[in-house]
Formats: C-alpha cells, structure tokens, sequence
C-alpha cells in the first residue's frame, strides 16, 4: 500500500492529488534507476569477462605464421571490443548518476508534499485539542457558577 493512501481531510484533497503524483513520478524515477543500475552491471560484467579473455589469451611457443596471424587479428577485434565497452560503460555510468539525481529530486519533492500534509494534519489536531480544552474550561466554569450561588 501506498504511503499516501489514508484518509485525506477535504482540505487536503488537492495537496493528496499532488502527493498522489508525486508518489508515481517517484517510483518510475525508482524503477528507471534500477534498470540503469542493472545495464550498467551488465556492461561492467561485459568489459570484465573481455578484459580477462585478453589476459588470459594463450601464447604458443610454437606456431605458424597463419595461426600467428589469426591468433593477433582475433586479439585486434577484442582489444576494439575492449575500447567500445568501455566507452558503453562510462556512458551507463553518467546516465546512471543522472537518473540517480532525477530519483532524489523526485524523493525529496514527494518528501515535502508529505511533510506538508503531516503539518496540516498536525495544525488541525493541535486546533482541536485546544477546542476541547477551551470547552472543558468552559464546562468546568460553569458547574463552579453554579455551584458558588
């Protein structure tokens, strides 16, 4: 259930609506940042597994000039592979740091709808504690009158 789902005082309706949205902007932005975070582990996993292919290339002491050859042209292609990947990372990692601002941005705006609406709330509570106190004075002064004649 949703943070924002409780009773709504009628003067609050709109800032709820407002809170209500909020909440969605939230959540996309939350789940947005996930499958960024999850694309970027990919691509981390992806130069990791080239990188160790290339340390981890064998070197024949015996070959010949045709296995040499394909041998060097396949260690090309991967070492170009290396670069695009690591280029692909640094991209997933600024749009990871951008979706990850965008996602507090909307955390803290949803943050202060809420607080706003627990303010209200607050205001409201304490206005008729003091109503209910001004009565019992005003009951208690009473059966004083009356019982002081």
């Amino acid at each position: 259930m949703s943070r924002t789902q409780r009773q709504v005082h009628g003067d609050d309706r709109g800032l709820a609506a407002v809170a209500r949205v909020r909440e969605v902007r939230e959540t996309d932005s939350r789940i947005g940042l996930q499958r960024v975070l999850a694309e970027e582990v990919a691509v981390r996993a992806r130069l990791g597994s080239l990188e160790a292919g290339i340390a981890s290339a064998p070197v024949p002491a015996v070959t010949t000039a045709a296995e040499l050859v394909s041998a060097r042209t396949r260690l090309a292609h991967v070492g170009i592979l290396v670069g695009e990947t690591r280029k692909q990372a640094a991209t997933a990692e600024v749009v990871t740091a951008d979706t990850r601002a965008r996602w507090g941005a909307d955390r803290a705006r949803l943050a202060a709808v809420e607080h706003l609406l627990e303010r209200r709330a607050a205001r409201r509570r304490t206005e008729a504690e003091r109503r209910a106190a001004r009565d019992a004075d005003d009951l208690a002064a009473q059966r004083w009158a009356r019982g002081a004649r």
